[in-house]
């Protein structure tokens, strides 16, 4: 046999096998088995959905306020009255009697010294700043979806989706047995 008869024929040989099965792809993307392949619809109408998404954003808020307060200082009057009071009945007081007359002219006098401050005590009106949280929050469109109509194999689908799939979608396409 002429060697290039023979380079022909071991040639065919080994083909053989190729040829009698469709390609394979071992990757499982594309022939996961169980009758689950892959594949691209053309895209014939790809719409958003619109929906009204409500967004909070919290803020402060100030404002200004009159306010009514009143002014005593009665911790101040109290202990003046204190010093003077027991100061006198120091003066007033004589032998052992003097440190019962200071400490009565103490008693006395802070009472007094509280009387006065709170009679003497005035009522003024100043402005304060006051804050508060509120919500800011609104409604704004948003794209929640698109409705996208495919064409596979000259059949037309419908499918919602949550991306704009463009011109070419890829597809699963599972066959069973219909029982």
């Amino acid at each position: 046999m002429p060697r290039s008869l023979y380079i022909a024929a071991l040639a065919l040989a080994l083909s053989a096998p190729a040829l009698a099965e469709p390609p394979r792809h071992d990757d499982d993307r594309y022939n996961p088995g169980g009758g689950v392949s892959y594949g691209y619809a053309d895209v014939l109408r790809s719409e958003p959905v619109y929906d009204y998404v409500r967004t909070s954003r919290p803020r402060e808020e100030c404002y200004d306020q009159r306010v009514q307060r009143r002014h005593d200082n009665t911790a101040g009057g109290t202990v003046i009255g204190a010093i003077v009071g027991g100061a006198l009945g120091n003066t007033i007081g004589k032998g052992d009697g003097r440190k019962a007359a200071t400490i009565g002219g103490a008693v006395v006098g802070g009472a007094i010294g509280h009387n006065v401050a709170k009679n003497n005590a005035h009522d003024y009106s100043t402005t304060e700043t006051r804050c508060r949280v509120v919500d800011g929050g609104y409604e704004e469109r948003q794209i929640v979806g698109y409705d996208v109509e495919y064409r596979f194999r000259g059949s037309v689908y419908q499918s919602r989706m949550s991306y704009d799939p463009g011109e070419r979608l890829r597809i699963r396409v599972e066959v069973s047995p219909a029982e």
